[in-house]
């Protein structure tokens, strides 16, 4: 056997020779750990998605109530430029007759233009059309336009004493507002005409 050269280690041999060191072991997530969070994240995922679902619902039925809106009042307004263009002969109609009535009702053309009249009155009944009533009430810049004012002391101020023109409502709508003549107070009136004179 051969001699081995077994000399001892110094502490300076020691300090050169590279240590290993020990390698860290990286935690290893479990199966159970890894489903948790894929769990965690599913879910976050489902919160945000019934979210988008619920407004996209909520603006679906905000347009179909909007659209359902539109259809109801396309229907019910339709007929106003028709109506409105029918308007003027029921004022000639309602003329002639009220001329026509000084001087003969038995008149058979008379009644003939009464008759017309009610049946053209008729007509716009069943298509929501409805006359207003204007003469004794107090004027109102919604439903009438003023022509003229007249002074006057038995009447209080601001009330309609006359209709030059019909107002109509079509439905709930004003479709024509009423030509209307108002009583103003005696005062009124003279401050006025010293306001035109300056």
């Amino acid at each position: 056997m051969e001699n081995q050269n077994t000399e001892p280690i110094t502490n300076e041999q020691q300090e050169v020779q590279p240590q290993e060191v020990p390698q860290q072991e990286l935690p290893i997530k479990s199966e159970l750990e890894i489903a948790i969070e894929k769990i965690a994240e599913l879910e976050v995922a489902n919160v945000t998605l019934k979210d988008q679902l619920l407004r996209k619902a909520a603006e679906f039925e905000n347009y179909k109530r909007r659209t359902d809106q539109n259809s109801i009042n396309f229907a019910k307004y339709a007929s106003e430029n028709i109506i409105l263009e029918l308007l003027p002969i029921i004022d000639d109609l309602s003329r002639s007759l009220k001329l026509g009535k000084e001087k003969s009702e038995n008149d058979p053309f008379y009644k003939g233009v009464e008759l017309i009249l009610a049946k053209f009155h008729k007509i716009l009944e069943v298509q929501g059309v409805k006359s207003m009533e204007s003469i004794g009430k107090e004027f109102n810049v919604d439903f009438h336009d003023v022509m003229m004012q007249i002074p006057r002391t038995d009447i209080a101020e601001h009330i309609i004493i006359d209709e030059i023109e019909k107002g109509y409502f079509l439905n709930d709508k004003v479709i024509r507002h009423a030509k209307v003549v108002v009583a103003t107070s005696p005062s009124e009136s003279i401050k006025q005409s010293e306001e035109v004179k300056n």
